[in-house]
């Protein structure tokens, strides 16, 4: 069996840049365990599968260890195959997934998708979260994954987390978040059980982030960046109780899997 996929750099106007991700358009499901061989063997932090439903899109993600429930930059990416590979002429793109639907939508250059704002919750620092991470902590707040406020970008970029200790607590991933130098603010994320040491850019995370920077900044469009190794920048916008998460995706390579079953 040969399955052709793509590859896209999300939040990226240029190759090598932002999150790499892999796309495949299936015309059926294949196994679970199947998928995950797949995602797996491509060993990014997600590779995105989807099926033709009707008008709309299913949507999976995997990352090289497990089954995610969500994934932003990935149905982004998904989108922009869509277009640019198989000349999907609409604005909108609907796809569905386990969480419910996913809209994305054209606007000149860019891609935005719609994501449920939340709003996280006090947790308290702790030694342990402390340790985990090796910087100063200002406050930590819980949401979809733990959510650690530090004090500058120059504290989040130097940050260097354990990631046995990260692994051991009681949350999928950490997002670590500060007020940015040249943008409103700056993040990272690390998901070691999930087989992500640390993500590239996550679009997921701001669900929760934009809904904590417009409240603490009084302003509801914002400009994010994300400090990994490659790096990415996302506009966002709070519009009642969604988050709009916009920025440019790059197709950089195609190619075959070669499957024996």
């Amino acid at each position: 069996m040969q399955l052709d996929y793509h590859q896209v750099d999300a939040f990226s106007d240029r190759p090598f840049g932002g999150n790499p991700t892999i796309v495949y358009r299936l015309e059926r499901w294949l196994p679970d365990d199947l998928l995950q061989q797949i995602a797996t063997e491509h060993n990014l932090s997600q590779t995105v599968f989807i099926v033709k439903e009707g008008p709309r899109w299913r949507i999976r993600w995997f990352a090289p260890r497990a089954e995610v429930p969500l994934c932003g930059h990935g149905t982004l990416a998904a989108a922009h195959v869509l277009q640019q590979v198989f000349a999907e002429t609409a604005d909108t793109v609907e796809f569905i997934s386990r969480g419910g639907l996913l809209t994305v939508m054209r606007d000149r250059e860019r891609l935005w998708l719609n994501l449920p704002a939340q709003y996280p919750d006090e947790e308290g620092v702790s030694l342990e979260i402390q340790r985990a991470l090796n910087v100063d902590i200002i406050d930590v707040l819980g949401a979809n994954e733990l959510f650690v406020v530090v004090a500058s970008e120059q504290a989040l970029r130097q940050c260097q987390p354990d990631p046995l200790a990260l692994g051991r607590l009681l949350w999928s991933g950490v997002v670590v978040t500060a007020r940015g130098e040249r943008h409103d603010f700056v993040s990272r994320f690390f998901a070691p059980g999930l087989g992500i040491p640390e993500d590239g850019v996550t679009a997921s995370t701001h669900a929760s982030l934009v809904p904590y920077w417009a409240r603490r900044l009084g302003k509801t469009s914002l400009s994010a960046y994300q400090c990994s190794a490659r790096g990415g920048e996302l506009a966002c916008r709070l519009v009642g109780d969604s988050v709009q998460v916009g920025g440019h995706m790059t197709l950089v390579a195609s190619g075959r899997l070669l499957v024996g079953l």
